[in-house]
């Protein structure tokens, strides 16, 4: 990879090999490394270079030493860092804005281009989609060409955020996802665009101008405005009837050549449309109102006019709601009964709610849009944009300001209130499906509960409350139901006492479901009085959010086959606690409940975006492939279920692996998911020590010599527990001693093996 490429290299010591990495001490946290401040204290010795050796080329020192934040060139003792917490892990503040870097990034020098900005699609269009991409999304053309041609190569987003930052200027997760979810809408126009004109060339129904207008279209709104007429069923537009009786070449005369335009040769007296000069003028004026509500200067400056102006939402009470609807649903629209709003002001989830009240019938709403911009427009069309060529006779100007008027009413002010209603939708979704994945992160990076046995209960009225308690290595170790709220609280007091006794439990979780305030009251009494003395109890309230829905799932079943679905609710909220992320992913995001509208917005948009936050999370926190699971494992990024499920075979017939290079020998796993999944894996050194230990000691108990498996060869590389193990084969490499480590002044891994750099000393 071009990771290795000849880069300029720094030499830093140090210490011995046996000073291993400990990653699995490190706290999780919700934003990659760079992210946080680190505060230099303490410069290490310069060393021997040469004078064309410099970490910091093409960068003002000045600059550096003025700039909020500190160079990541120079190393910081591990004990002085300190992460600061931003402000924009938390989900109820705005969304984060995007992570611009300039040229002089003390993060290093950004990679401007992989081939320059012109990057070749299937589907061709008359806009190009870099451009119109970086304008969607705010995000600079050189970095959207370089995300395109590393979605086309497959690359994840973990992958690309870790291992790519200097080609996308250190973009956020969350940013990448946008232009990917924006990418995808604009290949999707451009398809059925194609697909329409080879339809309509099928039908004999493409023309030169037809044509020019498809390939504009850079919206699914804008291609149903062209395309409408020519579905199949269509009665046909009146600009198609008034061609059809051939009034076509007479609206093209009016624009460019008006004295030699003689509408009373129109007049057919027999033909309907042609009976009289009235009919003329109206298919006249049909044909010319199709011509500019079609064309892309007009549309344009009507948007652009739109943006400087007032343009409000309005919502109001439907007249048939109250006799077909609910009074309770009625009066949750209360606010939007009487609603008005400027479109650039209004909130997203009030958008959900205007069109939930909509979809129920309750609410009617529309677009305002001033006379103003109306007036404006026509003025221009008339005076600039569809300026006769000629001298217009009074009747033809006339004929020209109706028509320009009815391609407005008509034709351009319902396409622009489904654009804008449209673009409210859309952004309103995105910002609720954004909110969602924030919430998701959020919770499954909170800090574990380690090193502890812990009783989870899931409270009830009728059925009583169940209880689980699971070992620190989250194995079951007992389970139990008791009736709290029945009467027999002081009789079950005493079980709970002796259980708690019983596996020395002093950590109570109690789910935040039906009966949790009555039952966190109970045991609140009990710690009072030191009823569980000599143990010092504590507890706490988890969400039990999904709980109920993998306790009848097949993975439930197949983890916990003998136990009944509602004490397997008790065993995962008492699992949450203990390793939050390793329990929440087997459940479906949705049902974690981390959102609003989550019926409301697209289903394939928020499934795949939460599956990619999840993705994130696993991938950056990383897990040791010997001892996770296969749900956890499939979503490392770069592994699907198949892959994972291989894996699990692969290390129930071999044995643990030892390092990275095993994993090639996993059936499924090519040059190409290898890049992508090997450096969020790792490897624990004392567990396959310990294995190793274990297996040699019953070699010599049998005293018969087994045969050699695949493993034998490897040897364990301690980096593995890492993600920088690139580097020790980087020293292989250029034949050098362990004296020193190689830092790149290469923004690829710059920030993140510096952190890791300071973990080790």
């Amino acid at each position: 990879n071009s990771i290795l490429a000849d880069e300029t290299i720094v030499p830093v010591p140090v210490l011995h090999p046996v000073c291993y990495w400990k990653f699995a001490s490190l706290p999780r946290y919700s934003q990659s490394c760079s992210d946080y401040k680190l505060n230099t204290l303490k410069q290490m010795p310069v060393l021997p270079k040469k004078p064309e050796v410099c970490p910091f080329q093409g960068v003002n020192v000045k600059n550096l030493e003025s700039d909020e934040k500190p160079s990541t060139s120079a190393p910081v003792v591990e004990n002085q860092v300190k992460h600061e917490k931003s402000e924009e892990d938390f989900a109820f503040d705005e969304p984060p804005l995007k992570k611009m870097k300039s040229a002089t990034s003390p993060e290093g020098k950004p990679v401007k281009s992989l081939g320059g900005n012109k990057v070749k699609e299937e589907f061709e269009m008359n806009w190009d989609i870099v451009q119109v991409l970086s304008d969607r999304t705010n995000v600079e053309p050189w970095v959207c060409a370089n995300l395109i041609r590393l979605f086309k190569e497959e690359n994840t987003i973990p992958f690309i955020v870790r291992y790519r930052k200097e080609l996308i200027n250190n973009l956020e997760a969350d940013a990448l996802r946008e232009v990917q979810q924006t990418l995808e809408e604009l290949r999707t126009v451009a398809k059925k665009t194609h697909t329409m004109i080879q339809k309509l060339k099928k039908e004999g129904k493409l023309s030169g101008c037809l044509f020019t207008s498809l390939l504009n279209c850079r919206t699914l709104e804008e291609l149903d405005h062209v395309t409408t007429p020519y579905k199949m069923g269509s009665k046909g537009t009146k600009a198609q009837r008034a061609k059809q009786l051939g009034l076509e070449p007479a609206a093209l005369s009016l624009l460019q050549s008006p004295m030699a335009l003689n509408l009373f040769s129109y007049i057919r007296p027999n033909t309907k449309g042609l009976a009289n000069i009235q009919e003329v003028e109206a298919g006249v004026q049909h044909i010319l109102a199709d011509i500019f509500a079609k064309d892309k200067d007009t549309l344009d400056f009507i948007r652009r006019l739109c943006q400087q102006r007032y343009i409000c939402i309005q919502s109001a009470l439907a007249k048939v709601s109250s006799k077909n609807s609910n009074e309770k649903d009625i009066d949750k629209f209360q606010i939007y009964h009487e609603f008005s709003c400027n479109i650039k002001n209004i909130q997203h989830h009030q958008i959900l709610a205007i069109n939930r009240g909509e979809n129920l019938k309750i609410l009617t709403v529309k677009v305002n849009i001033p006379d103003g911009v109306k007036n404006e427009f026509c003025w221009w069309c008339v005076n600039e944009r569809w300026r006769p060529k000629q001298f217009l006779k009074p009747e033809l100007m006339r004929i020209l300001r109706n028509s320009v008027e009815d391609a407005y009413k008509r034709l351009i002010y319902p396409l622009l209130c489904r654009e804008f209603r449209s673009k409210l939708t859309s952004d309103a979704e995105k910002e609720s499906v954004m909110m969602f994945g924030r919430n998701l992160r959020q919770l499954l990076l909170t800090s574990p509960v380690r090193g502890r046995t812990l009783m989870g209960v899931d409270p009830g009225y009728k059925h009583g409350c169940k209880l689980a308690i699971i070992s620190p290595t989250s194995q079951i170790l007992h389970t139990d139901i008791v009736y709290l709220h029945s009467g027999q609280g002081f009789r079950e007091a005493e079980k709970i006492k002796r259980l708690l006794l019983q596996f020395s439990c002093s950590t109570v979780v109690i789910g935040n479901g039906t009966a949790c305030r009555e039952t966190e009251a109970y045991f609140a009494d009990l710690i009072m009085k030191k009823y569980f003395a000599p143990l010092d109890v504590v507890y706490c309230i988890v969400s039990e959010a999904g709980a109920s829905i993998y306790s009848v799932s097949p993975e439930a079943s197949k983890e916990m086959p003998d136990l009944d679905p509602n004490l397997r609710s008790a065993v995962s909220i008492a699992r949450r606690v203990q390793d939050p992320l390793a329990e929440l992913v087997k459940i479906e995001p949705k049902h974690i409940g981390v959102g609003m509208y989550q019926h409301d917005v697209s289903q394939t948009l928020l499934k795949a975006t939460l599956d990619s936050v999840v993705e994130e999370c696993v991938s950056f926190v990383g897990v040791d492939i010997n001892i996770c699971s296969e749900i956890l494992l499939r979503h490392i990024a770069g592994l699907n279920a198949t892959r994972a499920r291989n894996i699990i075979e692969w290390r129930e017939k071999n044995g643990p692996f030892i390092n990275r290079e095993q994993l090639k020998e996993v059936k499924g796993l090519g040059p190409k998911t290898f890049q992508q999944c090997a450096g969020f894996i790792r490897f624990n050194q004392d567990y396959i020590k310990t294995f190793s230990g274990t297996q040699l000691t019953s070699e010599k108990q049998g005293k018969k010599k087994s045969k050699p498996t695949p493993s034998a060869s490897y040897q364990p590389n301690p980096l593995d527990q890492t993600s920088v193990e690139k580097f020790l084969n980087y020293c292989k490499k250029v034949k050098k001693k362990c004296n020193y480590f190689f830092i790149f002044s290469d923004n690829n891994l710059f920030s993140l093996l510096r952190q890791e750099y300071l973990s080790f000393r």
